[in-house]
């Protein structure tokens, strides 16, 4: 059940990665699915991206139409928005916003309203953190947001409140546009297939789950999309290779797979509850998912009713050749049910509204903010 929208719409400011582009990020796609949700339930959007060279060559949708949008040159650019950030009901900052601290002060010191540090990116940053990295992010900042919005769940949310002192750290999954991701009739040209941008730390277990087994069955067809993978990579021959998919073809994508593969960053597999955008998409595609394994994913989907899952090529191989279309199928319609009653973007949507009120409730009170900012 989603509830009905606030009693009043919200004025939101954004400040993104990116939502113009897909390309080589996993950010757009999720925020083009929250906030086009987040949109139908009223309320108003202003989403501001940095201008990059490298999405300028790649904008898929340079004209949202379920918010208003624009490009800043630089971080003095944003100045100009200083208004529209001023009477917001909340500003939103993203993970991995060119010179997001700075930008982070900007928006605290600026805002009548609340702020919120939405991070895609949670065990990532907090790694960074540990190491003195604040290339986005820095422990003084984060007293100051309202509200931490969470790509993690679980244990993280109280290390984020008890360890960085963050006044109210609330788990934010991704979510699928169940509108533009849907089952496909097309024909299976792929018995297993994986989509994603090239990660040093994810490629072993790509290597384990899905080159070895190419390797193992040569008789199978395989297929990795996705930008930036090294040159020297030695595909087997029956591994296909596609530089990238837009995002309006993921559906016919994982609709010619029998099987796809989910394979997660290392941070997110140590810190556990971080799931995959591709989770969420692949499934309401009504396409099974074989996943890597770790703590938090049986609360999402029910291993080997909802999802596969497999530490080595064998369990891999066990799946592609052992399971018959009859439980193929099964895995495949309970994970997009499981999806339509939890995971769509308008569930996401309902939760960032009621994160976003609390917030505006809890900023009312007579303490507010701990962080104290220079000017």
């Amino acid at each position: 059940m989603i509830a009905s929208p606030a009693s009043r719409p919200l004025s939101v400011v954004v400040l993104g990665l990116s939502l113009s582009s897909s390309w080589g990020n996993g950010h757009a796609t999720t925020y083009r699915a929250l906030l086009r949700a987040f949109a139908e339930r009223g309320h108003d959007i202003l989403f501001l991206e940095r201008d990059q060279p490298w999405y300028a060559r790649h904008r898929d949708m340079p004209e949202p139409d379920f918010c208003r949008f624009a490009l800043y040159p630089d971080l003095a650019a944003l100045d100009a928005w200083a208004p529209e950030i001023a009477r917001a009901d909340a500003v939103i900052v993203g993970s991995y916003v060119p010179d997001g601290v700075a930008a982070g002060r900007f928006a605290q010191r600026t805002t009548r309203g609340v702020t919120a540090f939405y991070d895609i990116d949670t065990p990532v940053t907090l790694a960074r953190l540990e190491r003195g990295d604040q290339e986005y992010l820095s422990p003084e900042l984060i007293p100051g947001y309202d509200v931490y919005l969470s790509f993690t769940g679980g244990p993280t949310l109280r290390t984020l409140e008890r360890r960085w002192g963050s006044p109210a750290a609330r788990a934010l999954y991704c979510s699928v546009d169940t509108d533009a991701y849907r089952p496909t009739d097309a024909p299976k040209t792929y018995d297993l297939s994986y989509l994603g941008t090239y990660s040093p730390d994810r490629q072993p277990v790509l290597d384990r789950l899905l080159i070895e087994p190419a390797r193992q069955a040569p008789h199978l067809r395989f297929v990795v999309a996705g930008p930036q993978y090294p040159a020297d990579i030695d595909w087997p021959a029956n591994v296909d290779r596609v530089e990238h998919v837009p995002p309006d073809a993921h559906p016919a994508f994982y609709g010619a797979s029998r099987y796809t593969l989910n394979v997660t960053r290392a941070d997110m597999v140590r810190a556990g509850y971080s799931p995959s955008v591709r989770l969420f998409e692949a499934a309401a595609c009504g396409t099974p998912i074989v996943s890597d394994v770790w703590d938090g994913l049986d609360t999402l989907f029910t291993p080997g009713e909802e999802i596969a899952l497999a530490h080595d090529a064998d369990d891999v191989l066990h799946v592609l050749t052992r399971w018959n279309e009859t439980r193929r199928r099964g895995v495949a319609e309970q994970a997009l049910a499981r999806v339509l009653r939890g995971h769509s973007a308008r569930h996401r949507a309902q939760e960032l509204e009621t994160h976003l009120l609390d917030a505006i409730v809890a900023a009312r009170q007579p303490v507010r903010r701990s962080a104290t900012l220079p000017a």
